[in-house]
């Protein structure tokens, strides 16, 4: 599944992920969402991600991380910025902590 995305527009799809496996999405999320990447990007890919099923969302994002050619010390910074996001609200649940191991097995 190509997807053709900009660098930062896989990191608002991965934030807009990740964000949403707790099946919210808070405002202080949005708000490290919107740190990372401009508002016009923000809302395509939004409505983009709003489209997807999980398993769509996962392999686009397997598919831009291919694309984008991103690297160990990419991923730990991405893996930073997730880890931001999921403490941005003050709740790191159990489905945050869930989502955060899987994606680290899975795209490391």
């Amino acid at each position: 599944m190509k997807t053709n995305w900009t660098k930062n527009e896989l990191v608002a799809y991965i934030l807009l992920y990740t964000a949403n496996s707790d099946y919210s999405e808070s405002k202080e999320e949005k708000k490290i969402i919107l740190s990372k990447v401009d508002q016009d990007t923000f809302e395509k890919i939004h409505k983009e991600f709003d489209g997807d099923n999980d398993y769509q969302s996962l392999q686009k994002i397997i598919s831009g991380l291919e694309e984008q050619n991103y690297s160990k010390s990419d991923l730990s910074l991405l893996f930073s910025d997730i880890k931001t996001l999921f403490l941005s609200d003050g709740d790191y649940g159990i489905l945050e902590k869930n989502m955060f191991m899987y994606l680290k097995k899975v795209l490391s």
